[in-house]
């Protein structure tokens, strides 16, 4: 980190004597005590525990400086900074540290398909410049001032994954980080029960231009009606991706478990990603698009999207040693994102059966129960032939699915079954078969794929 501690002192306007230690350098940033290394700041949060309470562990780990807003008197062999918010003063630097680096920041939102979309937008960028993207899920008010003020030195395109569950986050994070270009990968169902309607979500996945560059990008899915009537007016070029009546439009040639083929409109360039699922084509638009807008050759964008690597639990192909192919997608869940993975599975080619783990989406308020209904019509016994369901919300489901499916086909398990949902699964499948397990993360099918791995 590029930063020294009279300069973190100005920056956060910090209301303490710091001027009674010496300027020196800052190694870095954390507010997790466990990471501290020498001479980095530690920011104390306040959550379920105060992070005041571990000063010591991280004097004991080396720290060079710390935020303090505590009502405690700090260490007095220590640099401290006195700041109001230590969250405020993080974010704060977070500011300051993006004007004085001056990286052009990408800015990624959606219902779906946000991190699958950062990491193939890093890969096409990194063909040219030097990059940083979001680590992990680092998406919200604590996480993404954190991967600003991680960001390497020589770091020139800054890749910024945006969350929300409620209205005016991504207004917050957009103002905060300036972005020069931004994406909204889709509008679907996820926090519905805090936003009330699609039209609620999509306006909340427009909060992304509050602070985006009057002269940027903005990218938006064409299929979607709901944002194009709220981009009227906006001063940024606006582009559209997809497969009909599009800016950057593809055409899939062939899909493949692994990987999917396709075109664009206006090119000739064949672009493979090693993914399977159209919409996964639609992510990788935005990717080509932003690659074009940064005057990426054509050439770069194919050999970034054919290399990129997907960050864990996203869409993840898996094999048993007994030969039975999973295909993990048990991060986050809506209606839109499981009927499309539906959709795309059913066509897959297999040796053996395919079968569906369906677990609750999580968030979708008081029309949950019709929303997790209206999975049936994406599931057919001639192409699925065997559905387990999990969860309370799936029991909406599970009825409409009993005049498709016979009782060998059909299984349902309650939150407190898990176990019996690995051993039925087990005694289901068998080597060739192919398995997709879908559903919210706090739902924990991520336990059932590491049974079905370990056994």
């Amino acid at each position: 980190m590029n930063l020294t501690f009279w300069e973190v002192a100005e920056a956060t306007k910090a209301t303490n004597n710091w001027k009674q230690w010496e300027d020196f350098d800052l190694t870095g940033i954390e507010f997790d005590s466990r990471l501290i290394t020498q001479g980095n700041l530690f920011v104390p949060l306040k959550g379920e525990n105060d992070g005041h309470s571990f000063i010591k562990n991280a004097m004991e780990r080396g720290l060079g400086a710390a935020f303090w807003s505590a009502l405690e008197v700090p260490p007095s062999q220590l640099p401290i900074l006195q700041v109001t918010d230590t969250l405020k003063a993080m974010q704060d630097l977070a500011v300051y540290y993006l004007q004085k680096m001056k990286p052009t920041v990408i800015a990624i939102t959606g219902s779906n398909g946000k991190t699958t979309t950062k990491d193939m937008t890093e890969a096409v960028l990194a063909q040219q410049f030097k990059t940083y993207k979001t680590q992990g899920n680092y998406n919200n008010d604590i996480g993404l001032p954190y991967t600003i003020l991680h960001m390497p030195d020589e770091t020139e395109k800054l890749i910024l994954e945006m969350g929300m569950d409620h209205a005016n986050e991504i207004d917050f994070l957009s103002k905060l980080s300036q972005p020069d270009v931004a994406a909204i990968t889709m509008i679907g169902e996820a926090h519905i029960e805090n936003l009330g309607s699609r039209a609620g979500i999509a306006k909340a996945k427009m909060e992304i231009v509050t602070g985006l560059s009057d002269e940027g990008l903005l990218l938006i899915p064409a299929e979607e009606s709901l944002l194009v009537p709220l981009t009227k007016g906006l001063p940024q070029t606006i582009k559209t991706f997809g497969f009909e009546q599009a800016d950057c439009q593809a055409e899939i040639i062939e899909a493949q478990k692994e990987q999917t083929t396709f075109k664009i409109k206006g090119s000739t360039r064949i672009f493979t990603i090693p993914v399977p699922g159209k919409y996964n084509v639609g992510n990788a638009l935005i990717a080509i698009s932003i690659g074009q807008w940064l005057k990426i050759p054509e050439e770069k964008i194919q050999n970034g999207l054919a290399d990129f690597e997907l960050t864990k639990n996203r869409t993840e192909w898996l094999k048993t040693s007994t030969g039975i192919e999973i295909l993990s997608d048990v991060y986050n869940a809506n209606p839109t994102a499981m009927n499309l993975v539906l959709d795309s599975f059913s066509q897959m080619s297999t040796q053996g059966k395919r079968v569906a783990v369906l677990g609750d989406m999580l968030e979708l308020g008081p029309d949950s129960a019709s929303m997790h209904g209206s999975v049936s019509e994406h599931l057919n016994p001639d192409e699925i032939s065997e559905v387990i369901l999990y969860g309370s919300e799936m029991k909406t489901l599970y009825q409409i699915l009993k005049e498709k499916y016979s009782e060998k086909q059909l299984y349902y398990f309650n939150k407190e079954e898990k176990d019996k949902l690995i051993n039925t699964l087990k005694k289901l499948l068998e080597p060739a078969d192919m398995v997709v397990l879908k559903a919210s993360n706090g739902m924990g099918l991520k336990d059932v794929v590491a049974e079905l791995l370990e056994s």
